[in-house]
């Protein structure tokens, strides 16, 4: 049959178009996991262990004598399991406010939709690389009491040598020494208190050719990429090896559908459905300030 103006399957295609093309570049935590398809419910993943290989007691990798026998070396991990989740929602524009409301409530109704789902799948991945701010097996720097970016005493503010000392526990893990990207991840509220430091404005080469952009606000040379987000606790600081973190398994991305009740209504759906899973939580490091 042919399709005449405004038909559903017509406008289909332009209505997921502007759903996930909106969403792409909305998506904040999602670009520091690697992504990976998944086919199954229930997702199994091994942990490794952080701790350094040793032969024994001591440092037995060190000093063979010839003709000995090597020390024996055994790396462990630990069974993690995590089940999909799906993210969603749904408008409906009646046909009456479609055709005579004084705004574009399908427009509106679309870039909510897309919001709506970007802001529950990065709240996920972000709760599950810090650990629900409650960490255990991630890195963590707590700051000195009266050392906090918002410190009254302005000259205890050193937000470049906190992340240092942050990018320092991840090194130690032997991360970032192949040239991987760091992310680091604040809350408006810490994002206002880092850029409005005397030392970041005057000392640190703020810049990126992206700004804006899956909320990239800066780079720091020599520390890592600067990203914006709300769903970043207020007086936490996220920072990560981007893709080495974690993995998103996908199993649906981002679907848009429109269906059509000619003369009642439209509705406009949306959903994504996977998991995240903390895969190398040695290359994760969770600024804390004392004083929240």
């Amino acid at each position: 049959m042919a399709d005449s103006t405004g038909m559903a399957d017509l406008r289909a295609e332009n209505v997921s178009r502007i759903v996930t093309g909106f969403a792409l570049a909305n998506y904040k935590f999602k670009q520091a996991v690697m992504i990976s398809s998944s086919n199954s419910w229930k997702e199994s993943y091994y942990q490794e262990t952080k701790t350094e290989l040793t032969g024994g007691l001591g440092s037995a990798v060190k000093g063979i004598p010839r003709l000995a026998n090597f020390p024996y070396l055994e790396p462990t991990w630990t069974k993690k399991q995590s089940w999909l989740i799906k993210h969603g929602g749904e408008g409906v524009i009646s046909y009456e406010d479609e055709k005579t409301n004084a705004i574009d409530v399908i427009a509106r109704t679309l870039l909510r939709i897309a919001r709506a789902i970007t802001y529950s799948v990065d709240l996920e991945i972000y709760q599950a690389l810090s650990e629900n701010d409650t960490p255990t097996n991630i890195n963590t720097l707590a700051l000195t009491a009266g050392y906090e970016w918002d410190s009254a005493t302005i000259a205890n503010r050193d937000p470049i040598q906190d992340f240092l000392n942050a990018r320092k526990e991840l090194k130690i893990d032997n991360y970032g020494f192949g040239g991987e990207e760091i992310l680091i991840y604040l809350s408006p509220k810490d994002y206002a208190n880092v850029m409005g430091n005397s030392a970041v404005r005057s000392n640190a080469q703020i810049y990126t050719s992206e700004v804006g952009r899956n909320g990239v606000v800066g780079k720091i040379p020599g520390i890592g990429t600067l990203i914006e987000s709300n769903n970043v606790t207020a007086d936490k600081c996220l920072m990560c090896i981007k893709g080495i973190c974690g993995t998103w398994k996908a199993a649906v991305p981002l679907t848009v559908v429109t269906i059509d009740d000619p003369g009642v209504k439209k509705t406009i759906r949306g959903w994504e459905i996977g998991v995240t899973q903390l895969t190398n939580p040695e290359a994760v490091c969770l600024i804390t300030n004392t004083q929240a």
